[in-house]
């Protein structure tokens, strides 16, 4: 009886288990200038950028939820008349390294590289399967229109009229399951630019952040 007692109260003075508090990541963005073969020049930049992580409700590894935040911005002097069309979006990869990506490259695993971008494979508030090696693109922006037969199409990008565009994102969210090693992420703005005598696709690329 006396042993039983001792270890009640021992049980009644534990203390609560940790709890898994997320992590706040600020981020310094990035930026690029591109002068096309018109002469014009296109600025671009993404600022005011961060990133929250934490775990899975049920505290596995190999879930990682992210919540991004950031502003972009494309600017286009020199041209008479410009079209801007801007996607944002991020790389995520499970033991990849996303560094060697920048302003067009590519990085080493399986990131296939179109216009300066991967091609896009998934959507914001989604959660990607990642094995070792292996890297997704989430595109943030999904705009639903109608065509010139009234049927509803989507696209990734924003259009923009003139020399000024700029795209924001509060919050957005995906997730990453499966990936038993570390996990990186990395913000790009890519941008399609037409200046009437000049086409071209210029990306900006934030810096990579560890989701653990």
């Amino acid at each position: 009886m006396i042993g039983a007692a001792i270890t009640a109260v021992a049980l009644g003075w534990c203390p609560p288990a940790p709890a898994h508090a997320d992590t706040f990541i600020p981020l310094p963005g990035g930026a690029v200038t591109r002068t096309l073969g018109d002469g014009s020049v296109v600025h671009m930049r993404i600022d005011g950028e961060s990133a929250k992580i934490s775990g899975a409700m049920a505290a596995t590894p190999l879930h990682r939820n992210v919540w991004a935040t950031a502003h972009a911005v494309a600017d286009v002097e020199h041209a008479a008349r410009t079209t801007i069309k801007m996607s944002p979006g991020y790389i995520v990869g499970c033991q990849v390294d996303l560094s060697s990506l920048d302003n067009g490259g590519t990085a080493s695993g399986s990131v296939p590289a179109t216009g300066g971008a991967p091609a896009a494979e998934a959507g914001a508030d989604t959660t990607l399967t990642l094995g070792p090696g292996q890297a997704r693109m989430v595109r943030l922006l999904d705009l639903e229109m109608p065509d010139d037969f009234n049927t509803d199409i989507h696209r990734n990008y924003n259009q923009v009229s003139g020399p000024h565009a700029s795209v924001s994102w509060q919050d957005e969210t995906f997730a990453v399951d499966g990936c038993g090693g570390y996990a990186q992420a990395r913000s790009f703005v890519s941008a399609e630019i037409s200046t009437g005598h000049a086409r071209a696709m210029v990306t900006v690329w934030g810096a990579p952040f560890s989701m653990g």
